[in-house]
């Protein structure tokens, strides 16, 4: 069930081009403060205003039309050994990990510590036996790691444990080169990771309305590649956009097609996904809220904004705010991933993993959003209405006060119809104390346990990790 189409419209017609023209005010009257002045002076040939003094670059609408026309409608980003590849574009929705978080609960002892390099691997590990997962951006930051060595340590892990496509937020430039460096050699050559590329890379745009010198040299560089790329604006509602949904849609609108100009100047065609991460503040304490339902709606709003475009879309939906695995992690997740999987947005991050608003993850927790995920999946594919599913002849048959426990349609839709989540509970009361009395994250934890112990499959030969002067993957052993 990969790929699904969504289904939900929040916005209007009129609102979208409402939100659309807004954009374009910002960009023509506003600007973007960007740190680099030969990139300024590429968009100055390009025919932008730029103020050199404050290092603001303004663009026309004609300039953005005319980026629009040259960015690919689709993006495809590979898997590897039959796992999924991801055609990005339209409605199709894909889901997956994300995030940067600095903690983990460690699985031994069930305790939250700094996260490390083994922990990338052991991520990865585990989401590639977990169906509904369907890409692994690379979740946590190695803390055991110096900044120039991270990239490294994240992306070499994460291609080693994980057959599924791979993408991942970069540190250095250094860094950068060494792991596409890894992903040729990994893929046998440069024209063949360009073809097929099995990672891609996330830079960033500041809010409000800037652009960091590194993120610019970084994309840059990626770009000059043939890496697929997204530059994802995260604004805080309240804090570094408008409090309003509609004016931080505008803003962050206005963000991300500044990301998309750029890259089509620094080659047309450039595989770039129009990438959001809108967030909100609670305006009560002044803490940042990543599960908010506004940030849901922010989200599936951003997907129609980028079908208006016709650009694939890197959508966010799955941070809780909760520090636990518990029911608040569970009805923060579900909202905001049906939301944005009822939109159609195309990639669909952070889905799985994440806690503590993005800075810690769990074993556990990729266990249950799995369910949840499949969960959405089942609710995009909709019901199925022909003669067969009707099921006309076994009501005939059956008739009053029968079951329809061996109907021709139950035998043959057993397994089907109906979707199994595995953390589901539905033993009596009496069956559910004699088994422990455990709930959802407790048998989800055990089962996280169960995939690392059982899977040893690695995805990257023995000969090029020994013959690979960088930053060797770390070996996760299975009792581990």
């Amino acid at each position: 069930m990969q790929g699904l189409n969504g289904q939900l419209e929040l916005l209007s017609r009129d609102e979208i081009e409402k939100i659309h023209q807004t954009s374009l005010e910002i960009l023509q009257e506003i600007g973007i403060k960007m740190e680099n002045d030969s990139l300024l002076n590429m968009l100055a040939e390009a025919g932008a205003e730029v103020d050199y003094d404050r290092q603001i670059v303004r663009i026309s609408p004609a300039m953005v039309e005319e980026a629009l026309e040259k960015a690919p409608s689709k993006v495809v980003l590979y898997g590897r050994d039959g796992k999924p590849d991801l055609h990005l574009e339209g409605q199709r929705v894909y889901t997956g990990t994300g995030g940067t978080a600095v903690n983990i609960f460690d699985l031994k002892d069930g305790e939250r510590r700094p996260s490390q390099a083994r922990d990338v691997g052991l991520t990865a590990r585990l989401v590639d036996n977990l169906e509904h997962i369907d890409f692994f951006v690379v979740p946590v930051y190695p803390d055991d790691r110096q900044k120039k060595k991270a990239d490294e340590a994240r992306f070499l892990n994460a291609l080693c444990y994980t057959g599924k496509h791979v993408m991942g937020g970069v540190y250095s430039a250094e860094g950068i080169e060494r792991v596409i460096d890894f992903a040729v050699e990994a893929v046998g050559s440069e024209k063949r990771l360009r073809e097929r590329p099995i990672i891609s890379m996330i830079t960033s745009i500041i809010s409000p309305l800037k652009m960091e010198r590194d993120y610019t040299e970084f994309m840059e560089y990626i770009i000059s590649r043939g890496i697929p790329i997204v530059a994802p604006p995260a604004p805080i509602a309240g804090a570094t956009s408008p409090l309003t949904m509609a004016g931080s849609l505008a803003q962050l609108n206005a963000e991300t097609l500044f990301g998309i100009v750029l890259a089509q100047i620094l080659k047309a065609g450039a595989r770039v996904l129009y990438g959001i991460v809108p967030t909100t503040m609670d305006m009560r304490t002044s803490s940042f809220r990543f599960g908010s339902i506004e940030s849901g709606l922010m989200n599936a709003a951003g997907a129609q904004l980028a079908q208006y475009y016709e650009l694939p879309v890197y959508n966010t939906a799955g941070v809780s705010d909760s520090r636990s695995p518990d029911i608040q992690a569970g009805y923060e997740k579900m909202a905001n991933i049906m939301l944005s999987g009822l939109a159609g947005a195309n990639f669909i991050h952070d889905a799985a993993g994440l806690l503590d608003t993005g800075l810690t993850v769990a074993f556990e927790q990729y266990v249950i959003d799995n369910d949840i995920l499949g969960m959405v999946k089942k609710t995009l594919a909709g019901i199925a209405v022909d003669e067969e599913r009707l099921a006309f002849e076994d009501i005939k048959e059956i008739g009053p006060e029968g079951n329809f426990l061996t109907a021709a349609t139950t035998m043959k839709f057993l397994r089907t119809e109906l979707y199994d989540q595995e953390t589901f509970e539905a033993d009596r009361w009496e069956e559910w104390q004699k088994k422990g009395a455990q709930n959802a994250a407790q048998r989800s934890r055990k089962r996280a346990k169960e995939i690392l112990q059982e899977s040893e499959k690695k995805y990257l030969s023995e000969n090029l990790l020994n013959n690979w002067k960088g930053q060797d993957p770390v070996e996760v052993k299975n009792n581990e």
